[in-house]
């Protein structure tokens, strides 16, 4: 018994790191947040308590909290289903087996790796200023443009969503492990029937691949939804121009550590995270419309 005793101290020892970090860094921060999102906190004073006014001003007295959810919904509508088409169009191609193959999935990975640091959001900027690379791309071809496309409203969220689309990397190696799990002899026998490269996609490759198709949808919809560093650099931290970059975790830190509006910003965040659960939720109850199992009982 004394034994058995001990053995959980030690292991309860050995946890106690972790669960004091979970309190303290993520249970009571999430607490806190929520307490302050009912009062009017910022920094400087002790919070007051002002119930759900922080809730209704966004809704009925902020014109740019609206904007930036219009932003963020197109950043996400746009940028997710054309990372997925990318990372799936590229694990495809590299699911073969050719010399020097393992390099070129090194290559397409990287920028995975490096995408979403402060260096490459300000070498992006670059490419897309009025002298960058873009524009002496078109002058190459006869195509004479001075347009700043980081600057011009009408295609600003446009770089923001090239730049996810260039980070397509990770879905991809988990594209191409999903493919590599894919029996051939499902292409084989389909081949034999007469059904050409088209229509094996679609009825072979697609449905087999889709519970990855879902783990890769959900993933870069919440991360599209948090996006905030490439935002912030390329704009130097205003969502400009005309607010069209205004990503809504830009805008919440803009209240937080530009305004100090502490409890605004954390009913922003709370919101936030409701809408995040709700569409998570929605492409999970979607899924039995479309993603196919091997048989009932591994749903």
């Amino acid at each position: 018994m004394k034994l058995r005793e001990n053995n959980h101290v030690v292991g309860y020892a050995f946890a106690a790191p972790f669960i004091l970090g979970f309190l303290l860094f993520i249970v009571y921060p999430v607490f806190s947040s929520l307490y302050y999102s009912f009062t009017n906190y910022n920094l400087l004073e002790a919070p007051g308590w002002v119930g759900f006014d922080n809730y209704a001003k966004m809704f009925t007295d902020d014109g740019k909290y609206a904007k930036s959810i219009s932003v963020t919904l197109n950043y996400v509508l746009a940028s997710v289903p054309l990372r997925l088409a990318f990372a799936l169009g590229v694990a495809m191609l590299l699911n073969k087996a050719i010399a020097g193959i393992g390099l070129y999935r090194s290559a397409y990975y990287l920028p995975s790796l490096i995408g979403g640091s402060v260096a490459v959001s300000i070498l992006w900027s670059q490419v897309f200023g009025d002298q960058g690379l873009v524009n002496s791309a078109l002058g190459l071809i006869g195509i004479e443009s001075s347009t700043s496309w980081i600057g011009n409203p009408g295609t600003a969220l446009w770089t923001l969503i090239a730049l996810s689309v260039w980070q397509f990397g990770s879905s991809m190696l988990i594209f191409l492990a999903g493919l590599k799990n894919i029996p051939k002899d499902y292409y084989e026998a389909a081949g034999v029937d007469g059904a050409n490269k088209v229509r094996q996609f679609f009825k072979i490759t697609l449905p087999l691949l889709s519970p990855i198709i879902l783990f890769n949808l959900i993933m870069q919809t919440i991360s599209a939804f948090m996006t905030f560093t490439p935002a912030y650099i390329i704009s130097r931290g205003e969502g400009g121009p005309l607010d069209e970059t205004l990503l809504y975790s830009l805008y919440l830190y803009k209240r937080a550590f530009t305004f100090y509006e502490m409890g605004y910003a954390s009913a922003m965040a709370w919101v936030a995270l409701i809408v995040i659960g709700v569409v998570t939720l929605l492409i999970f109850q979607s899924s039995r419309y479309w993603v196919h199992y091997e048989s009932k009982g591994d749903r």
